[in-house]
């Protein structure tokens, strides 16, 4: 956001893009591809591309490329500086803080995860905002209509890889969550993984070949599906080519088709709506906005379950794929007090609940180890800070390990555990020892675990154990070194690196004669590189990308 225009613009990447797809790939001499171009290497070098790791974020799952292997947060933190980059170039000066969304749903470990990420980028997070919360500060709800008459606004955000629902209520300048829910599990990847096994099972594929089939294999059908995936956002039928085994298969695919494909998907989303808009207290009928967000919003699947569960069309004035940064930027300028900006004021919720595990006692006084124990309960207004007083279950018990977990099931093995801290307490018959525990919630969604024993008043406050986002100094330095091994590619040839590696992976699905001009396309634009004119290169990639555009618009 820039001087006297209250509104918020986006910066293009290298490319001349607004938009960074969160993909990273090793190159052949080591360097690191991030954003369109790793895009493409999906197909031709699938071992060495890495997508959808953001969904990973703060679990202990590793991504190998090559001989080595990331982290999600190291993956992010790849594409957080490819992002830093661009807007330097753009921007003229260095970039040291950011504010960065995440899906409201994401716990306490994944927005850890998310500020390691951005450390490990040399970037200090100012905050960390919710992205339906971004979304709905993107279509001004605080300031739309009469400001004397309350609206309730919807947010469905479906993104690449996670699904979020937000109910917001906004009066007089305010900006009020009502309730989020969501699942970090749903996404448009989702959507192209069922199109994919479905076509290859039109191929000829059993389900057990599917899911042993190799991933220079796989990445066809991906492709392929991606492909008829976006063609159907825009056509009723679309044909798929799938290159299997040498042979080149077209396969015809309607909307319907596509819409009983993805219906287990579709029923996925039903859950988390009726979810939040029971916790908001509000009938659909009682919504004066239904807004999307999110590419895979595109789908006319989504839009039209949207229009099923609503009975009406829903917002979309913004692009889907633009509202959430936009609606952070202004979120940036709302924390730095930018003086052409209304006062806005912003309430979020936790989307979920937050609670330890305790034994407790059935009926006949039989101990009934691992019940959840609620502390912030789902959709409290945040910040928030709650306590709870528990006492020891045992004769001379010397210590308490108390567990945290995020959920809404009774036990506590159907939730999601957050870390676990030791107590110690002084030796007492059982019931003796009091401890409080209480619970702070942020506004950037952070939880903070404070522990006091009433009796001789020791403190301890909450560490994640085996938590890998939780980093200390140490630990930054250590994996920025890690990082600093590897070399990013040259933001000037990102683009014409883009083009190549689009080229490649066109010239490996396709056959015959179709083939032989991309690769004589590809001997061509070669040329053109190695003529070292910066003039000349440009204008012949415009020409080479048109030229490609319309290969894929035939094939």
């Amino acid at each position: 956001m820039d001087g006297g225009d209250p509104k918020a613009e986006l910066i293009a990447n290298s490319a001349g893009a607004v938009l960074t797809p969160s993909a990273v790939s090793l190159a052949d001499d080591g360097s690191v591809l991030v954003g369109d171009a790793a895009v493409q290497r999906r197909v031709t070098h699938p071992e060495l591309t890495a997508t959808a790791f953001k969904r990973d974020m703060g679990s202990t799952r590793t991504y190998r490329l090559g001989e080595r292997s990331f982290t999600p947060e190291q993956l992010s933190s790849m594409v957080l500086t490819s992002l830093k980059q661009d807007a330097e170039s753009a921007l003229g000066e260095a970039v040291t803080h950011a504010v960065i969304s995440v899906p409201a749903y994401f716990n306490d470990t994944q927005r850890n995860a998310t500020i390691a990420a951005a450390r490990l980028a040399d970037i200090t997070v100012t905050r960390l905002v919710n992205e339906p919360t971004a979304a709905a500060i993107a279509y001004g709800l605080a300031n739309e209509g009469d400001d004397d008459a309350p609206s309730s606004s919807l947010v469905f955000d479906l993104g690449g890889g996670t699904f979020d629902i937000s109910v917001v209520e906004q009066f007089d300048g305010v900006i009020e969550i009502k309730a989020s829910t969501g699942d970090n599990y749903l996404g448009g990847e989702d959507f192209t993984d069922v199109l994919a096994a479905a076509l290859a099972k039109r191929v000829g594929l059993t389900d057990e070949e599917w899911a042993v089939c190799p991933g220079s294999e796989r990445s066809y059908f991906l492709s392929a599906a991606e492909r008829l995936k976006r063609a159907l956002s825009s056509e009723s039928k679309a044909q798929a080519h799938v290159t299997y085994q040498g042979t080149t298969h077209d396969i015809d695919f309607t909307e319907k088709d596509f819409e009983h494909t993805v219906d287990a998907l579709l029923e996925r989303i039903r859950t988390p709506v009726k979810t939040a808009l029971r916790d908001a207290r509000i009938e659909p009928a009682r919504l004066d906005n239904i807004v999307l967000v999110g590419g895979a919003t595109r789908m006319p699947v989504a839009r039209k379950l949207v229009a099923r569960l609503f009975g009406r069309f829903p917002e979309t004035s913004i692009n889907p794929d633009e509202a959430i940064a936009l609606g952070a930027a202004t979120q940036a300028a709302l924390l730095a007090r930018d003086v052409t900006l209304e006062e806005v004021l912003l309430t979020d919720v936790s989307p979920f609940t937050l609670g330890v595990a305790i034994n407790s006692k059935n009926t006949a006084g039989q101990i009934v180890p691992g019940v959840f124990s609620p502390i912030i309960e789902r959709n409290t207004i945040i910040p928030a800070s709650r306590e709870a007083t528990y006492t020891t279950v045992d004769d001379d018990q010397t210590e308490i390990e108390l567990q945290v977990f995020q959920g809404e099931h009774r036990f506590v093995k159907d939730n999601v555990k957050l870390g676990e801290l030791s107590v110690p307490v002084p030796k007492k018959a059982a019931g003796d020892v009091q401890i409080v525990v209480r619970f702070t919630y942020d506004a950037s969604g952070m939880l903070d675990v404070d522990v006091s024993v009433e009796e001789d008043g020791t403190a301890v406050n909450m560490t994640l154990l085996g938590n890998a986002a939780r980093l200390d100094e140490e630990d930054i330095q250590a994996r920025k070194k890690e990082l600093e091994k590897l070399k990013f590619h040259p933001r000037d040839d990102l683009p014409n690196r883009a083009v190549m590696e689009r080229a490649d992976r066109l010239y490996v699905e396709l056959s015959g004669l179709n083939r032989e001009q991309v690769g004589q396309a590809i001997n061509d634009f070669t040329l053109v590189l190695e003529s070292q004119d910066p003039e000349r290169i440009n204008e012949e990639r415009a020409h080479f990308e048109q030229w490609l555009n319309e290969v894929e618009s035939h094939w």
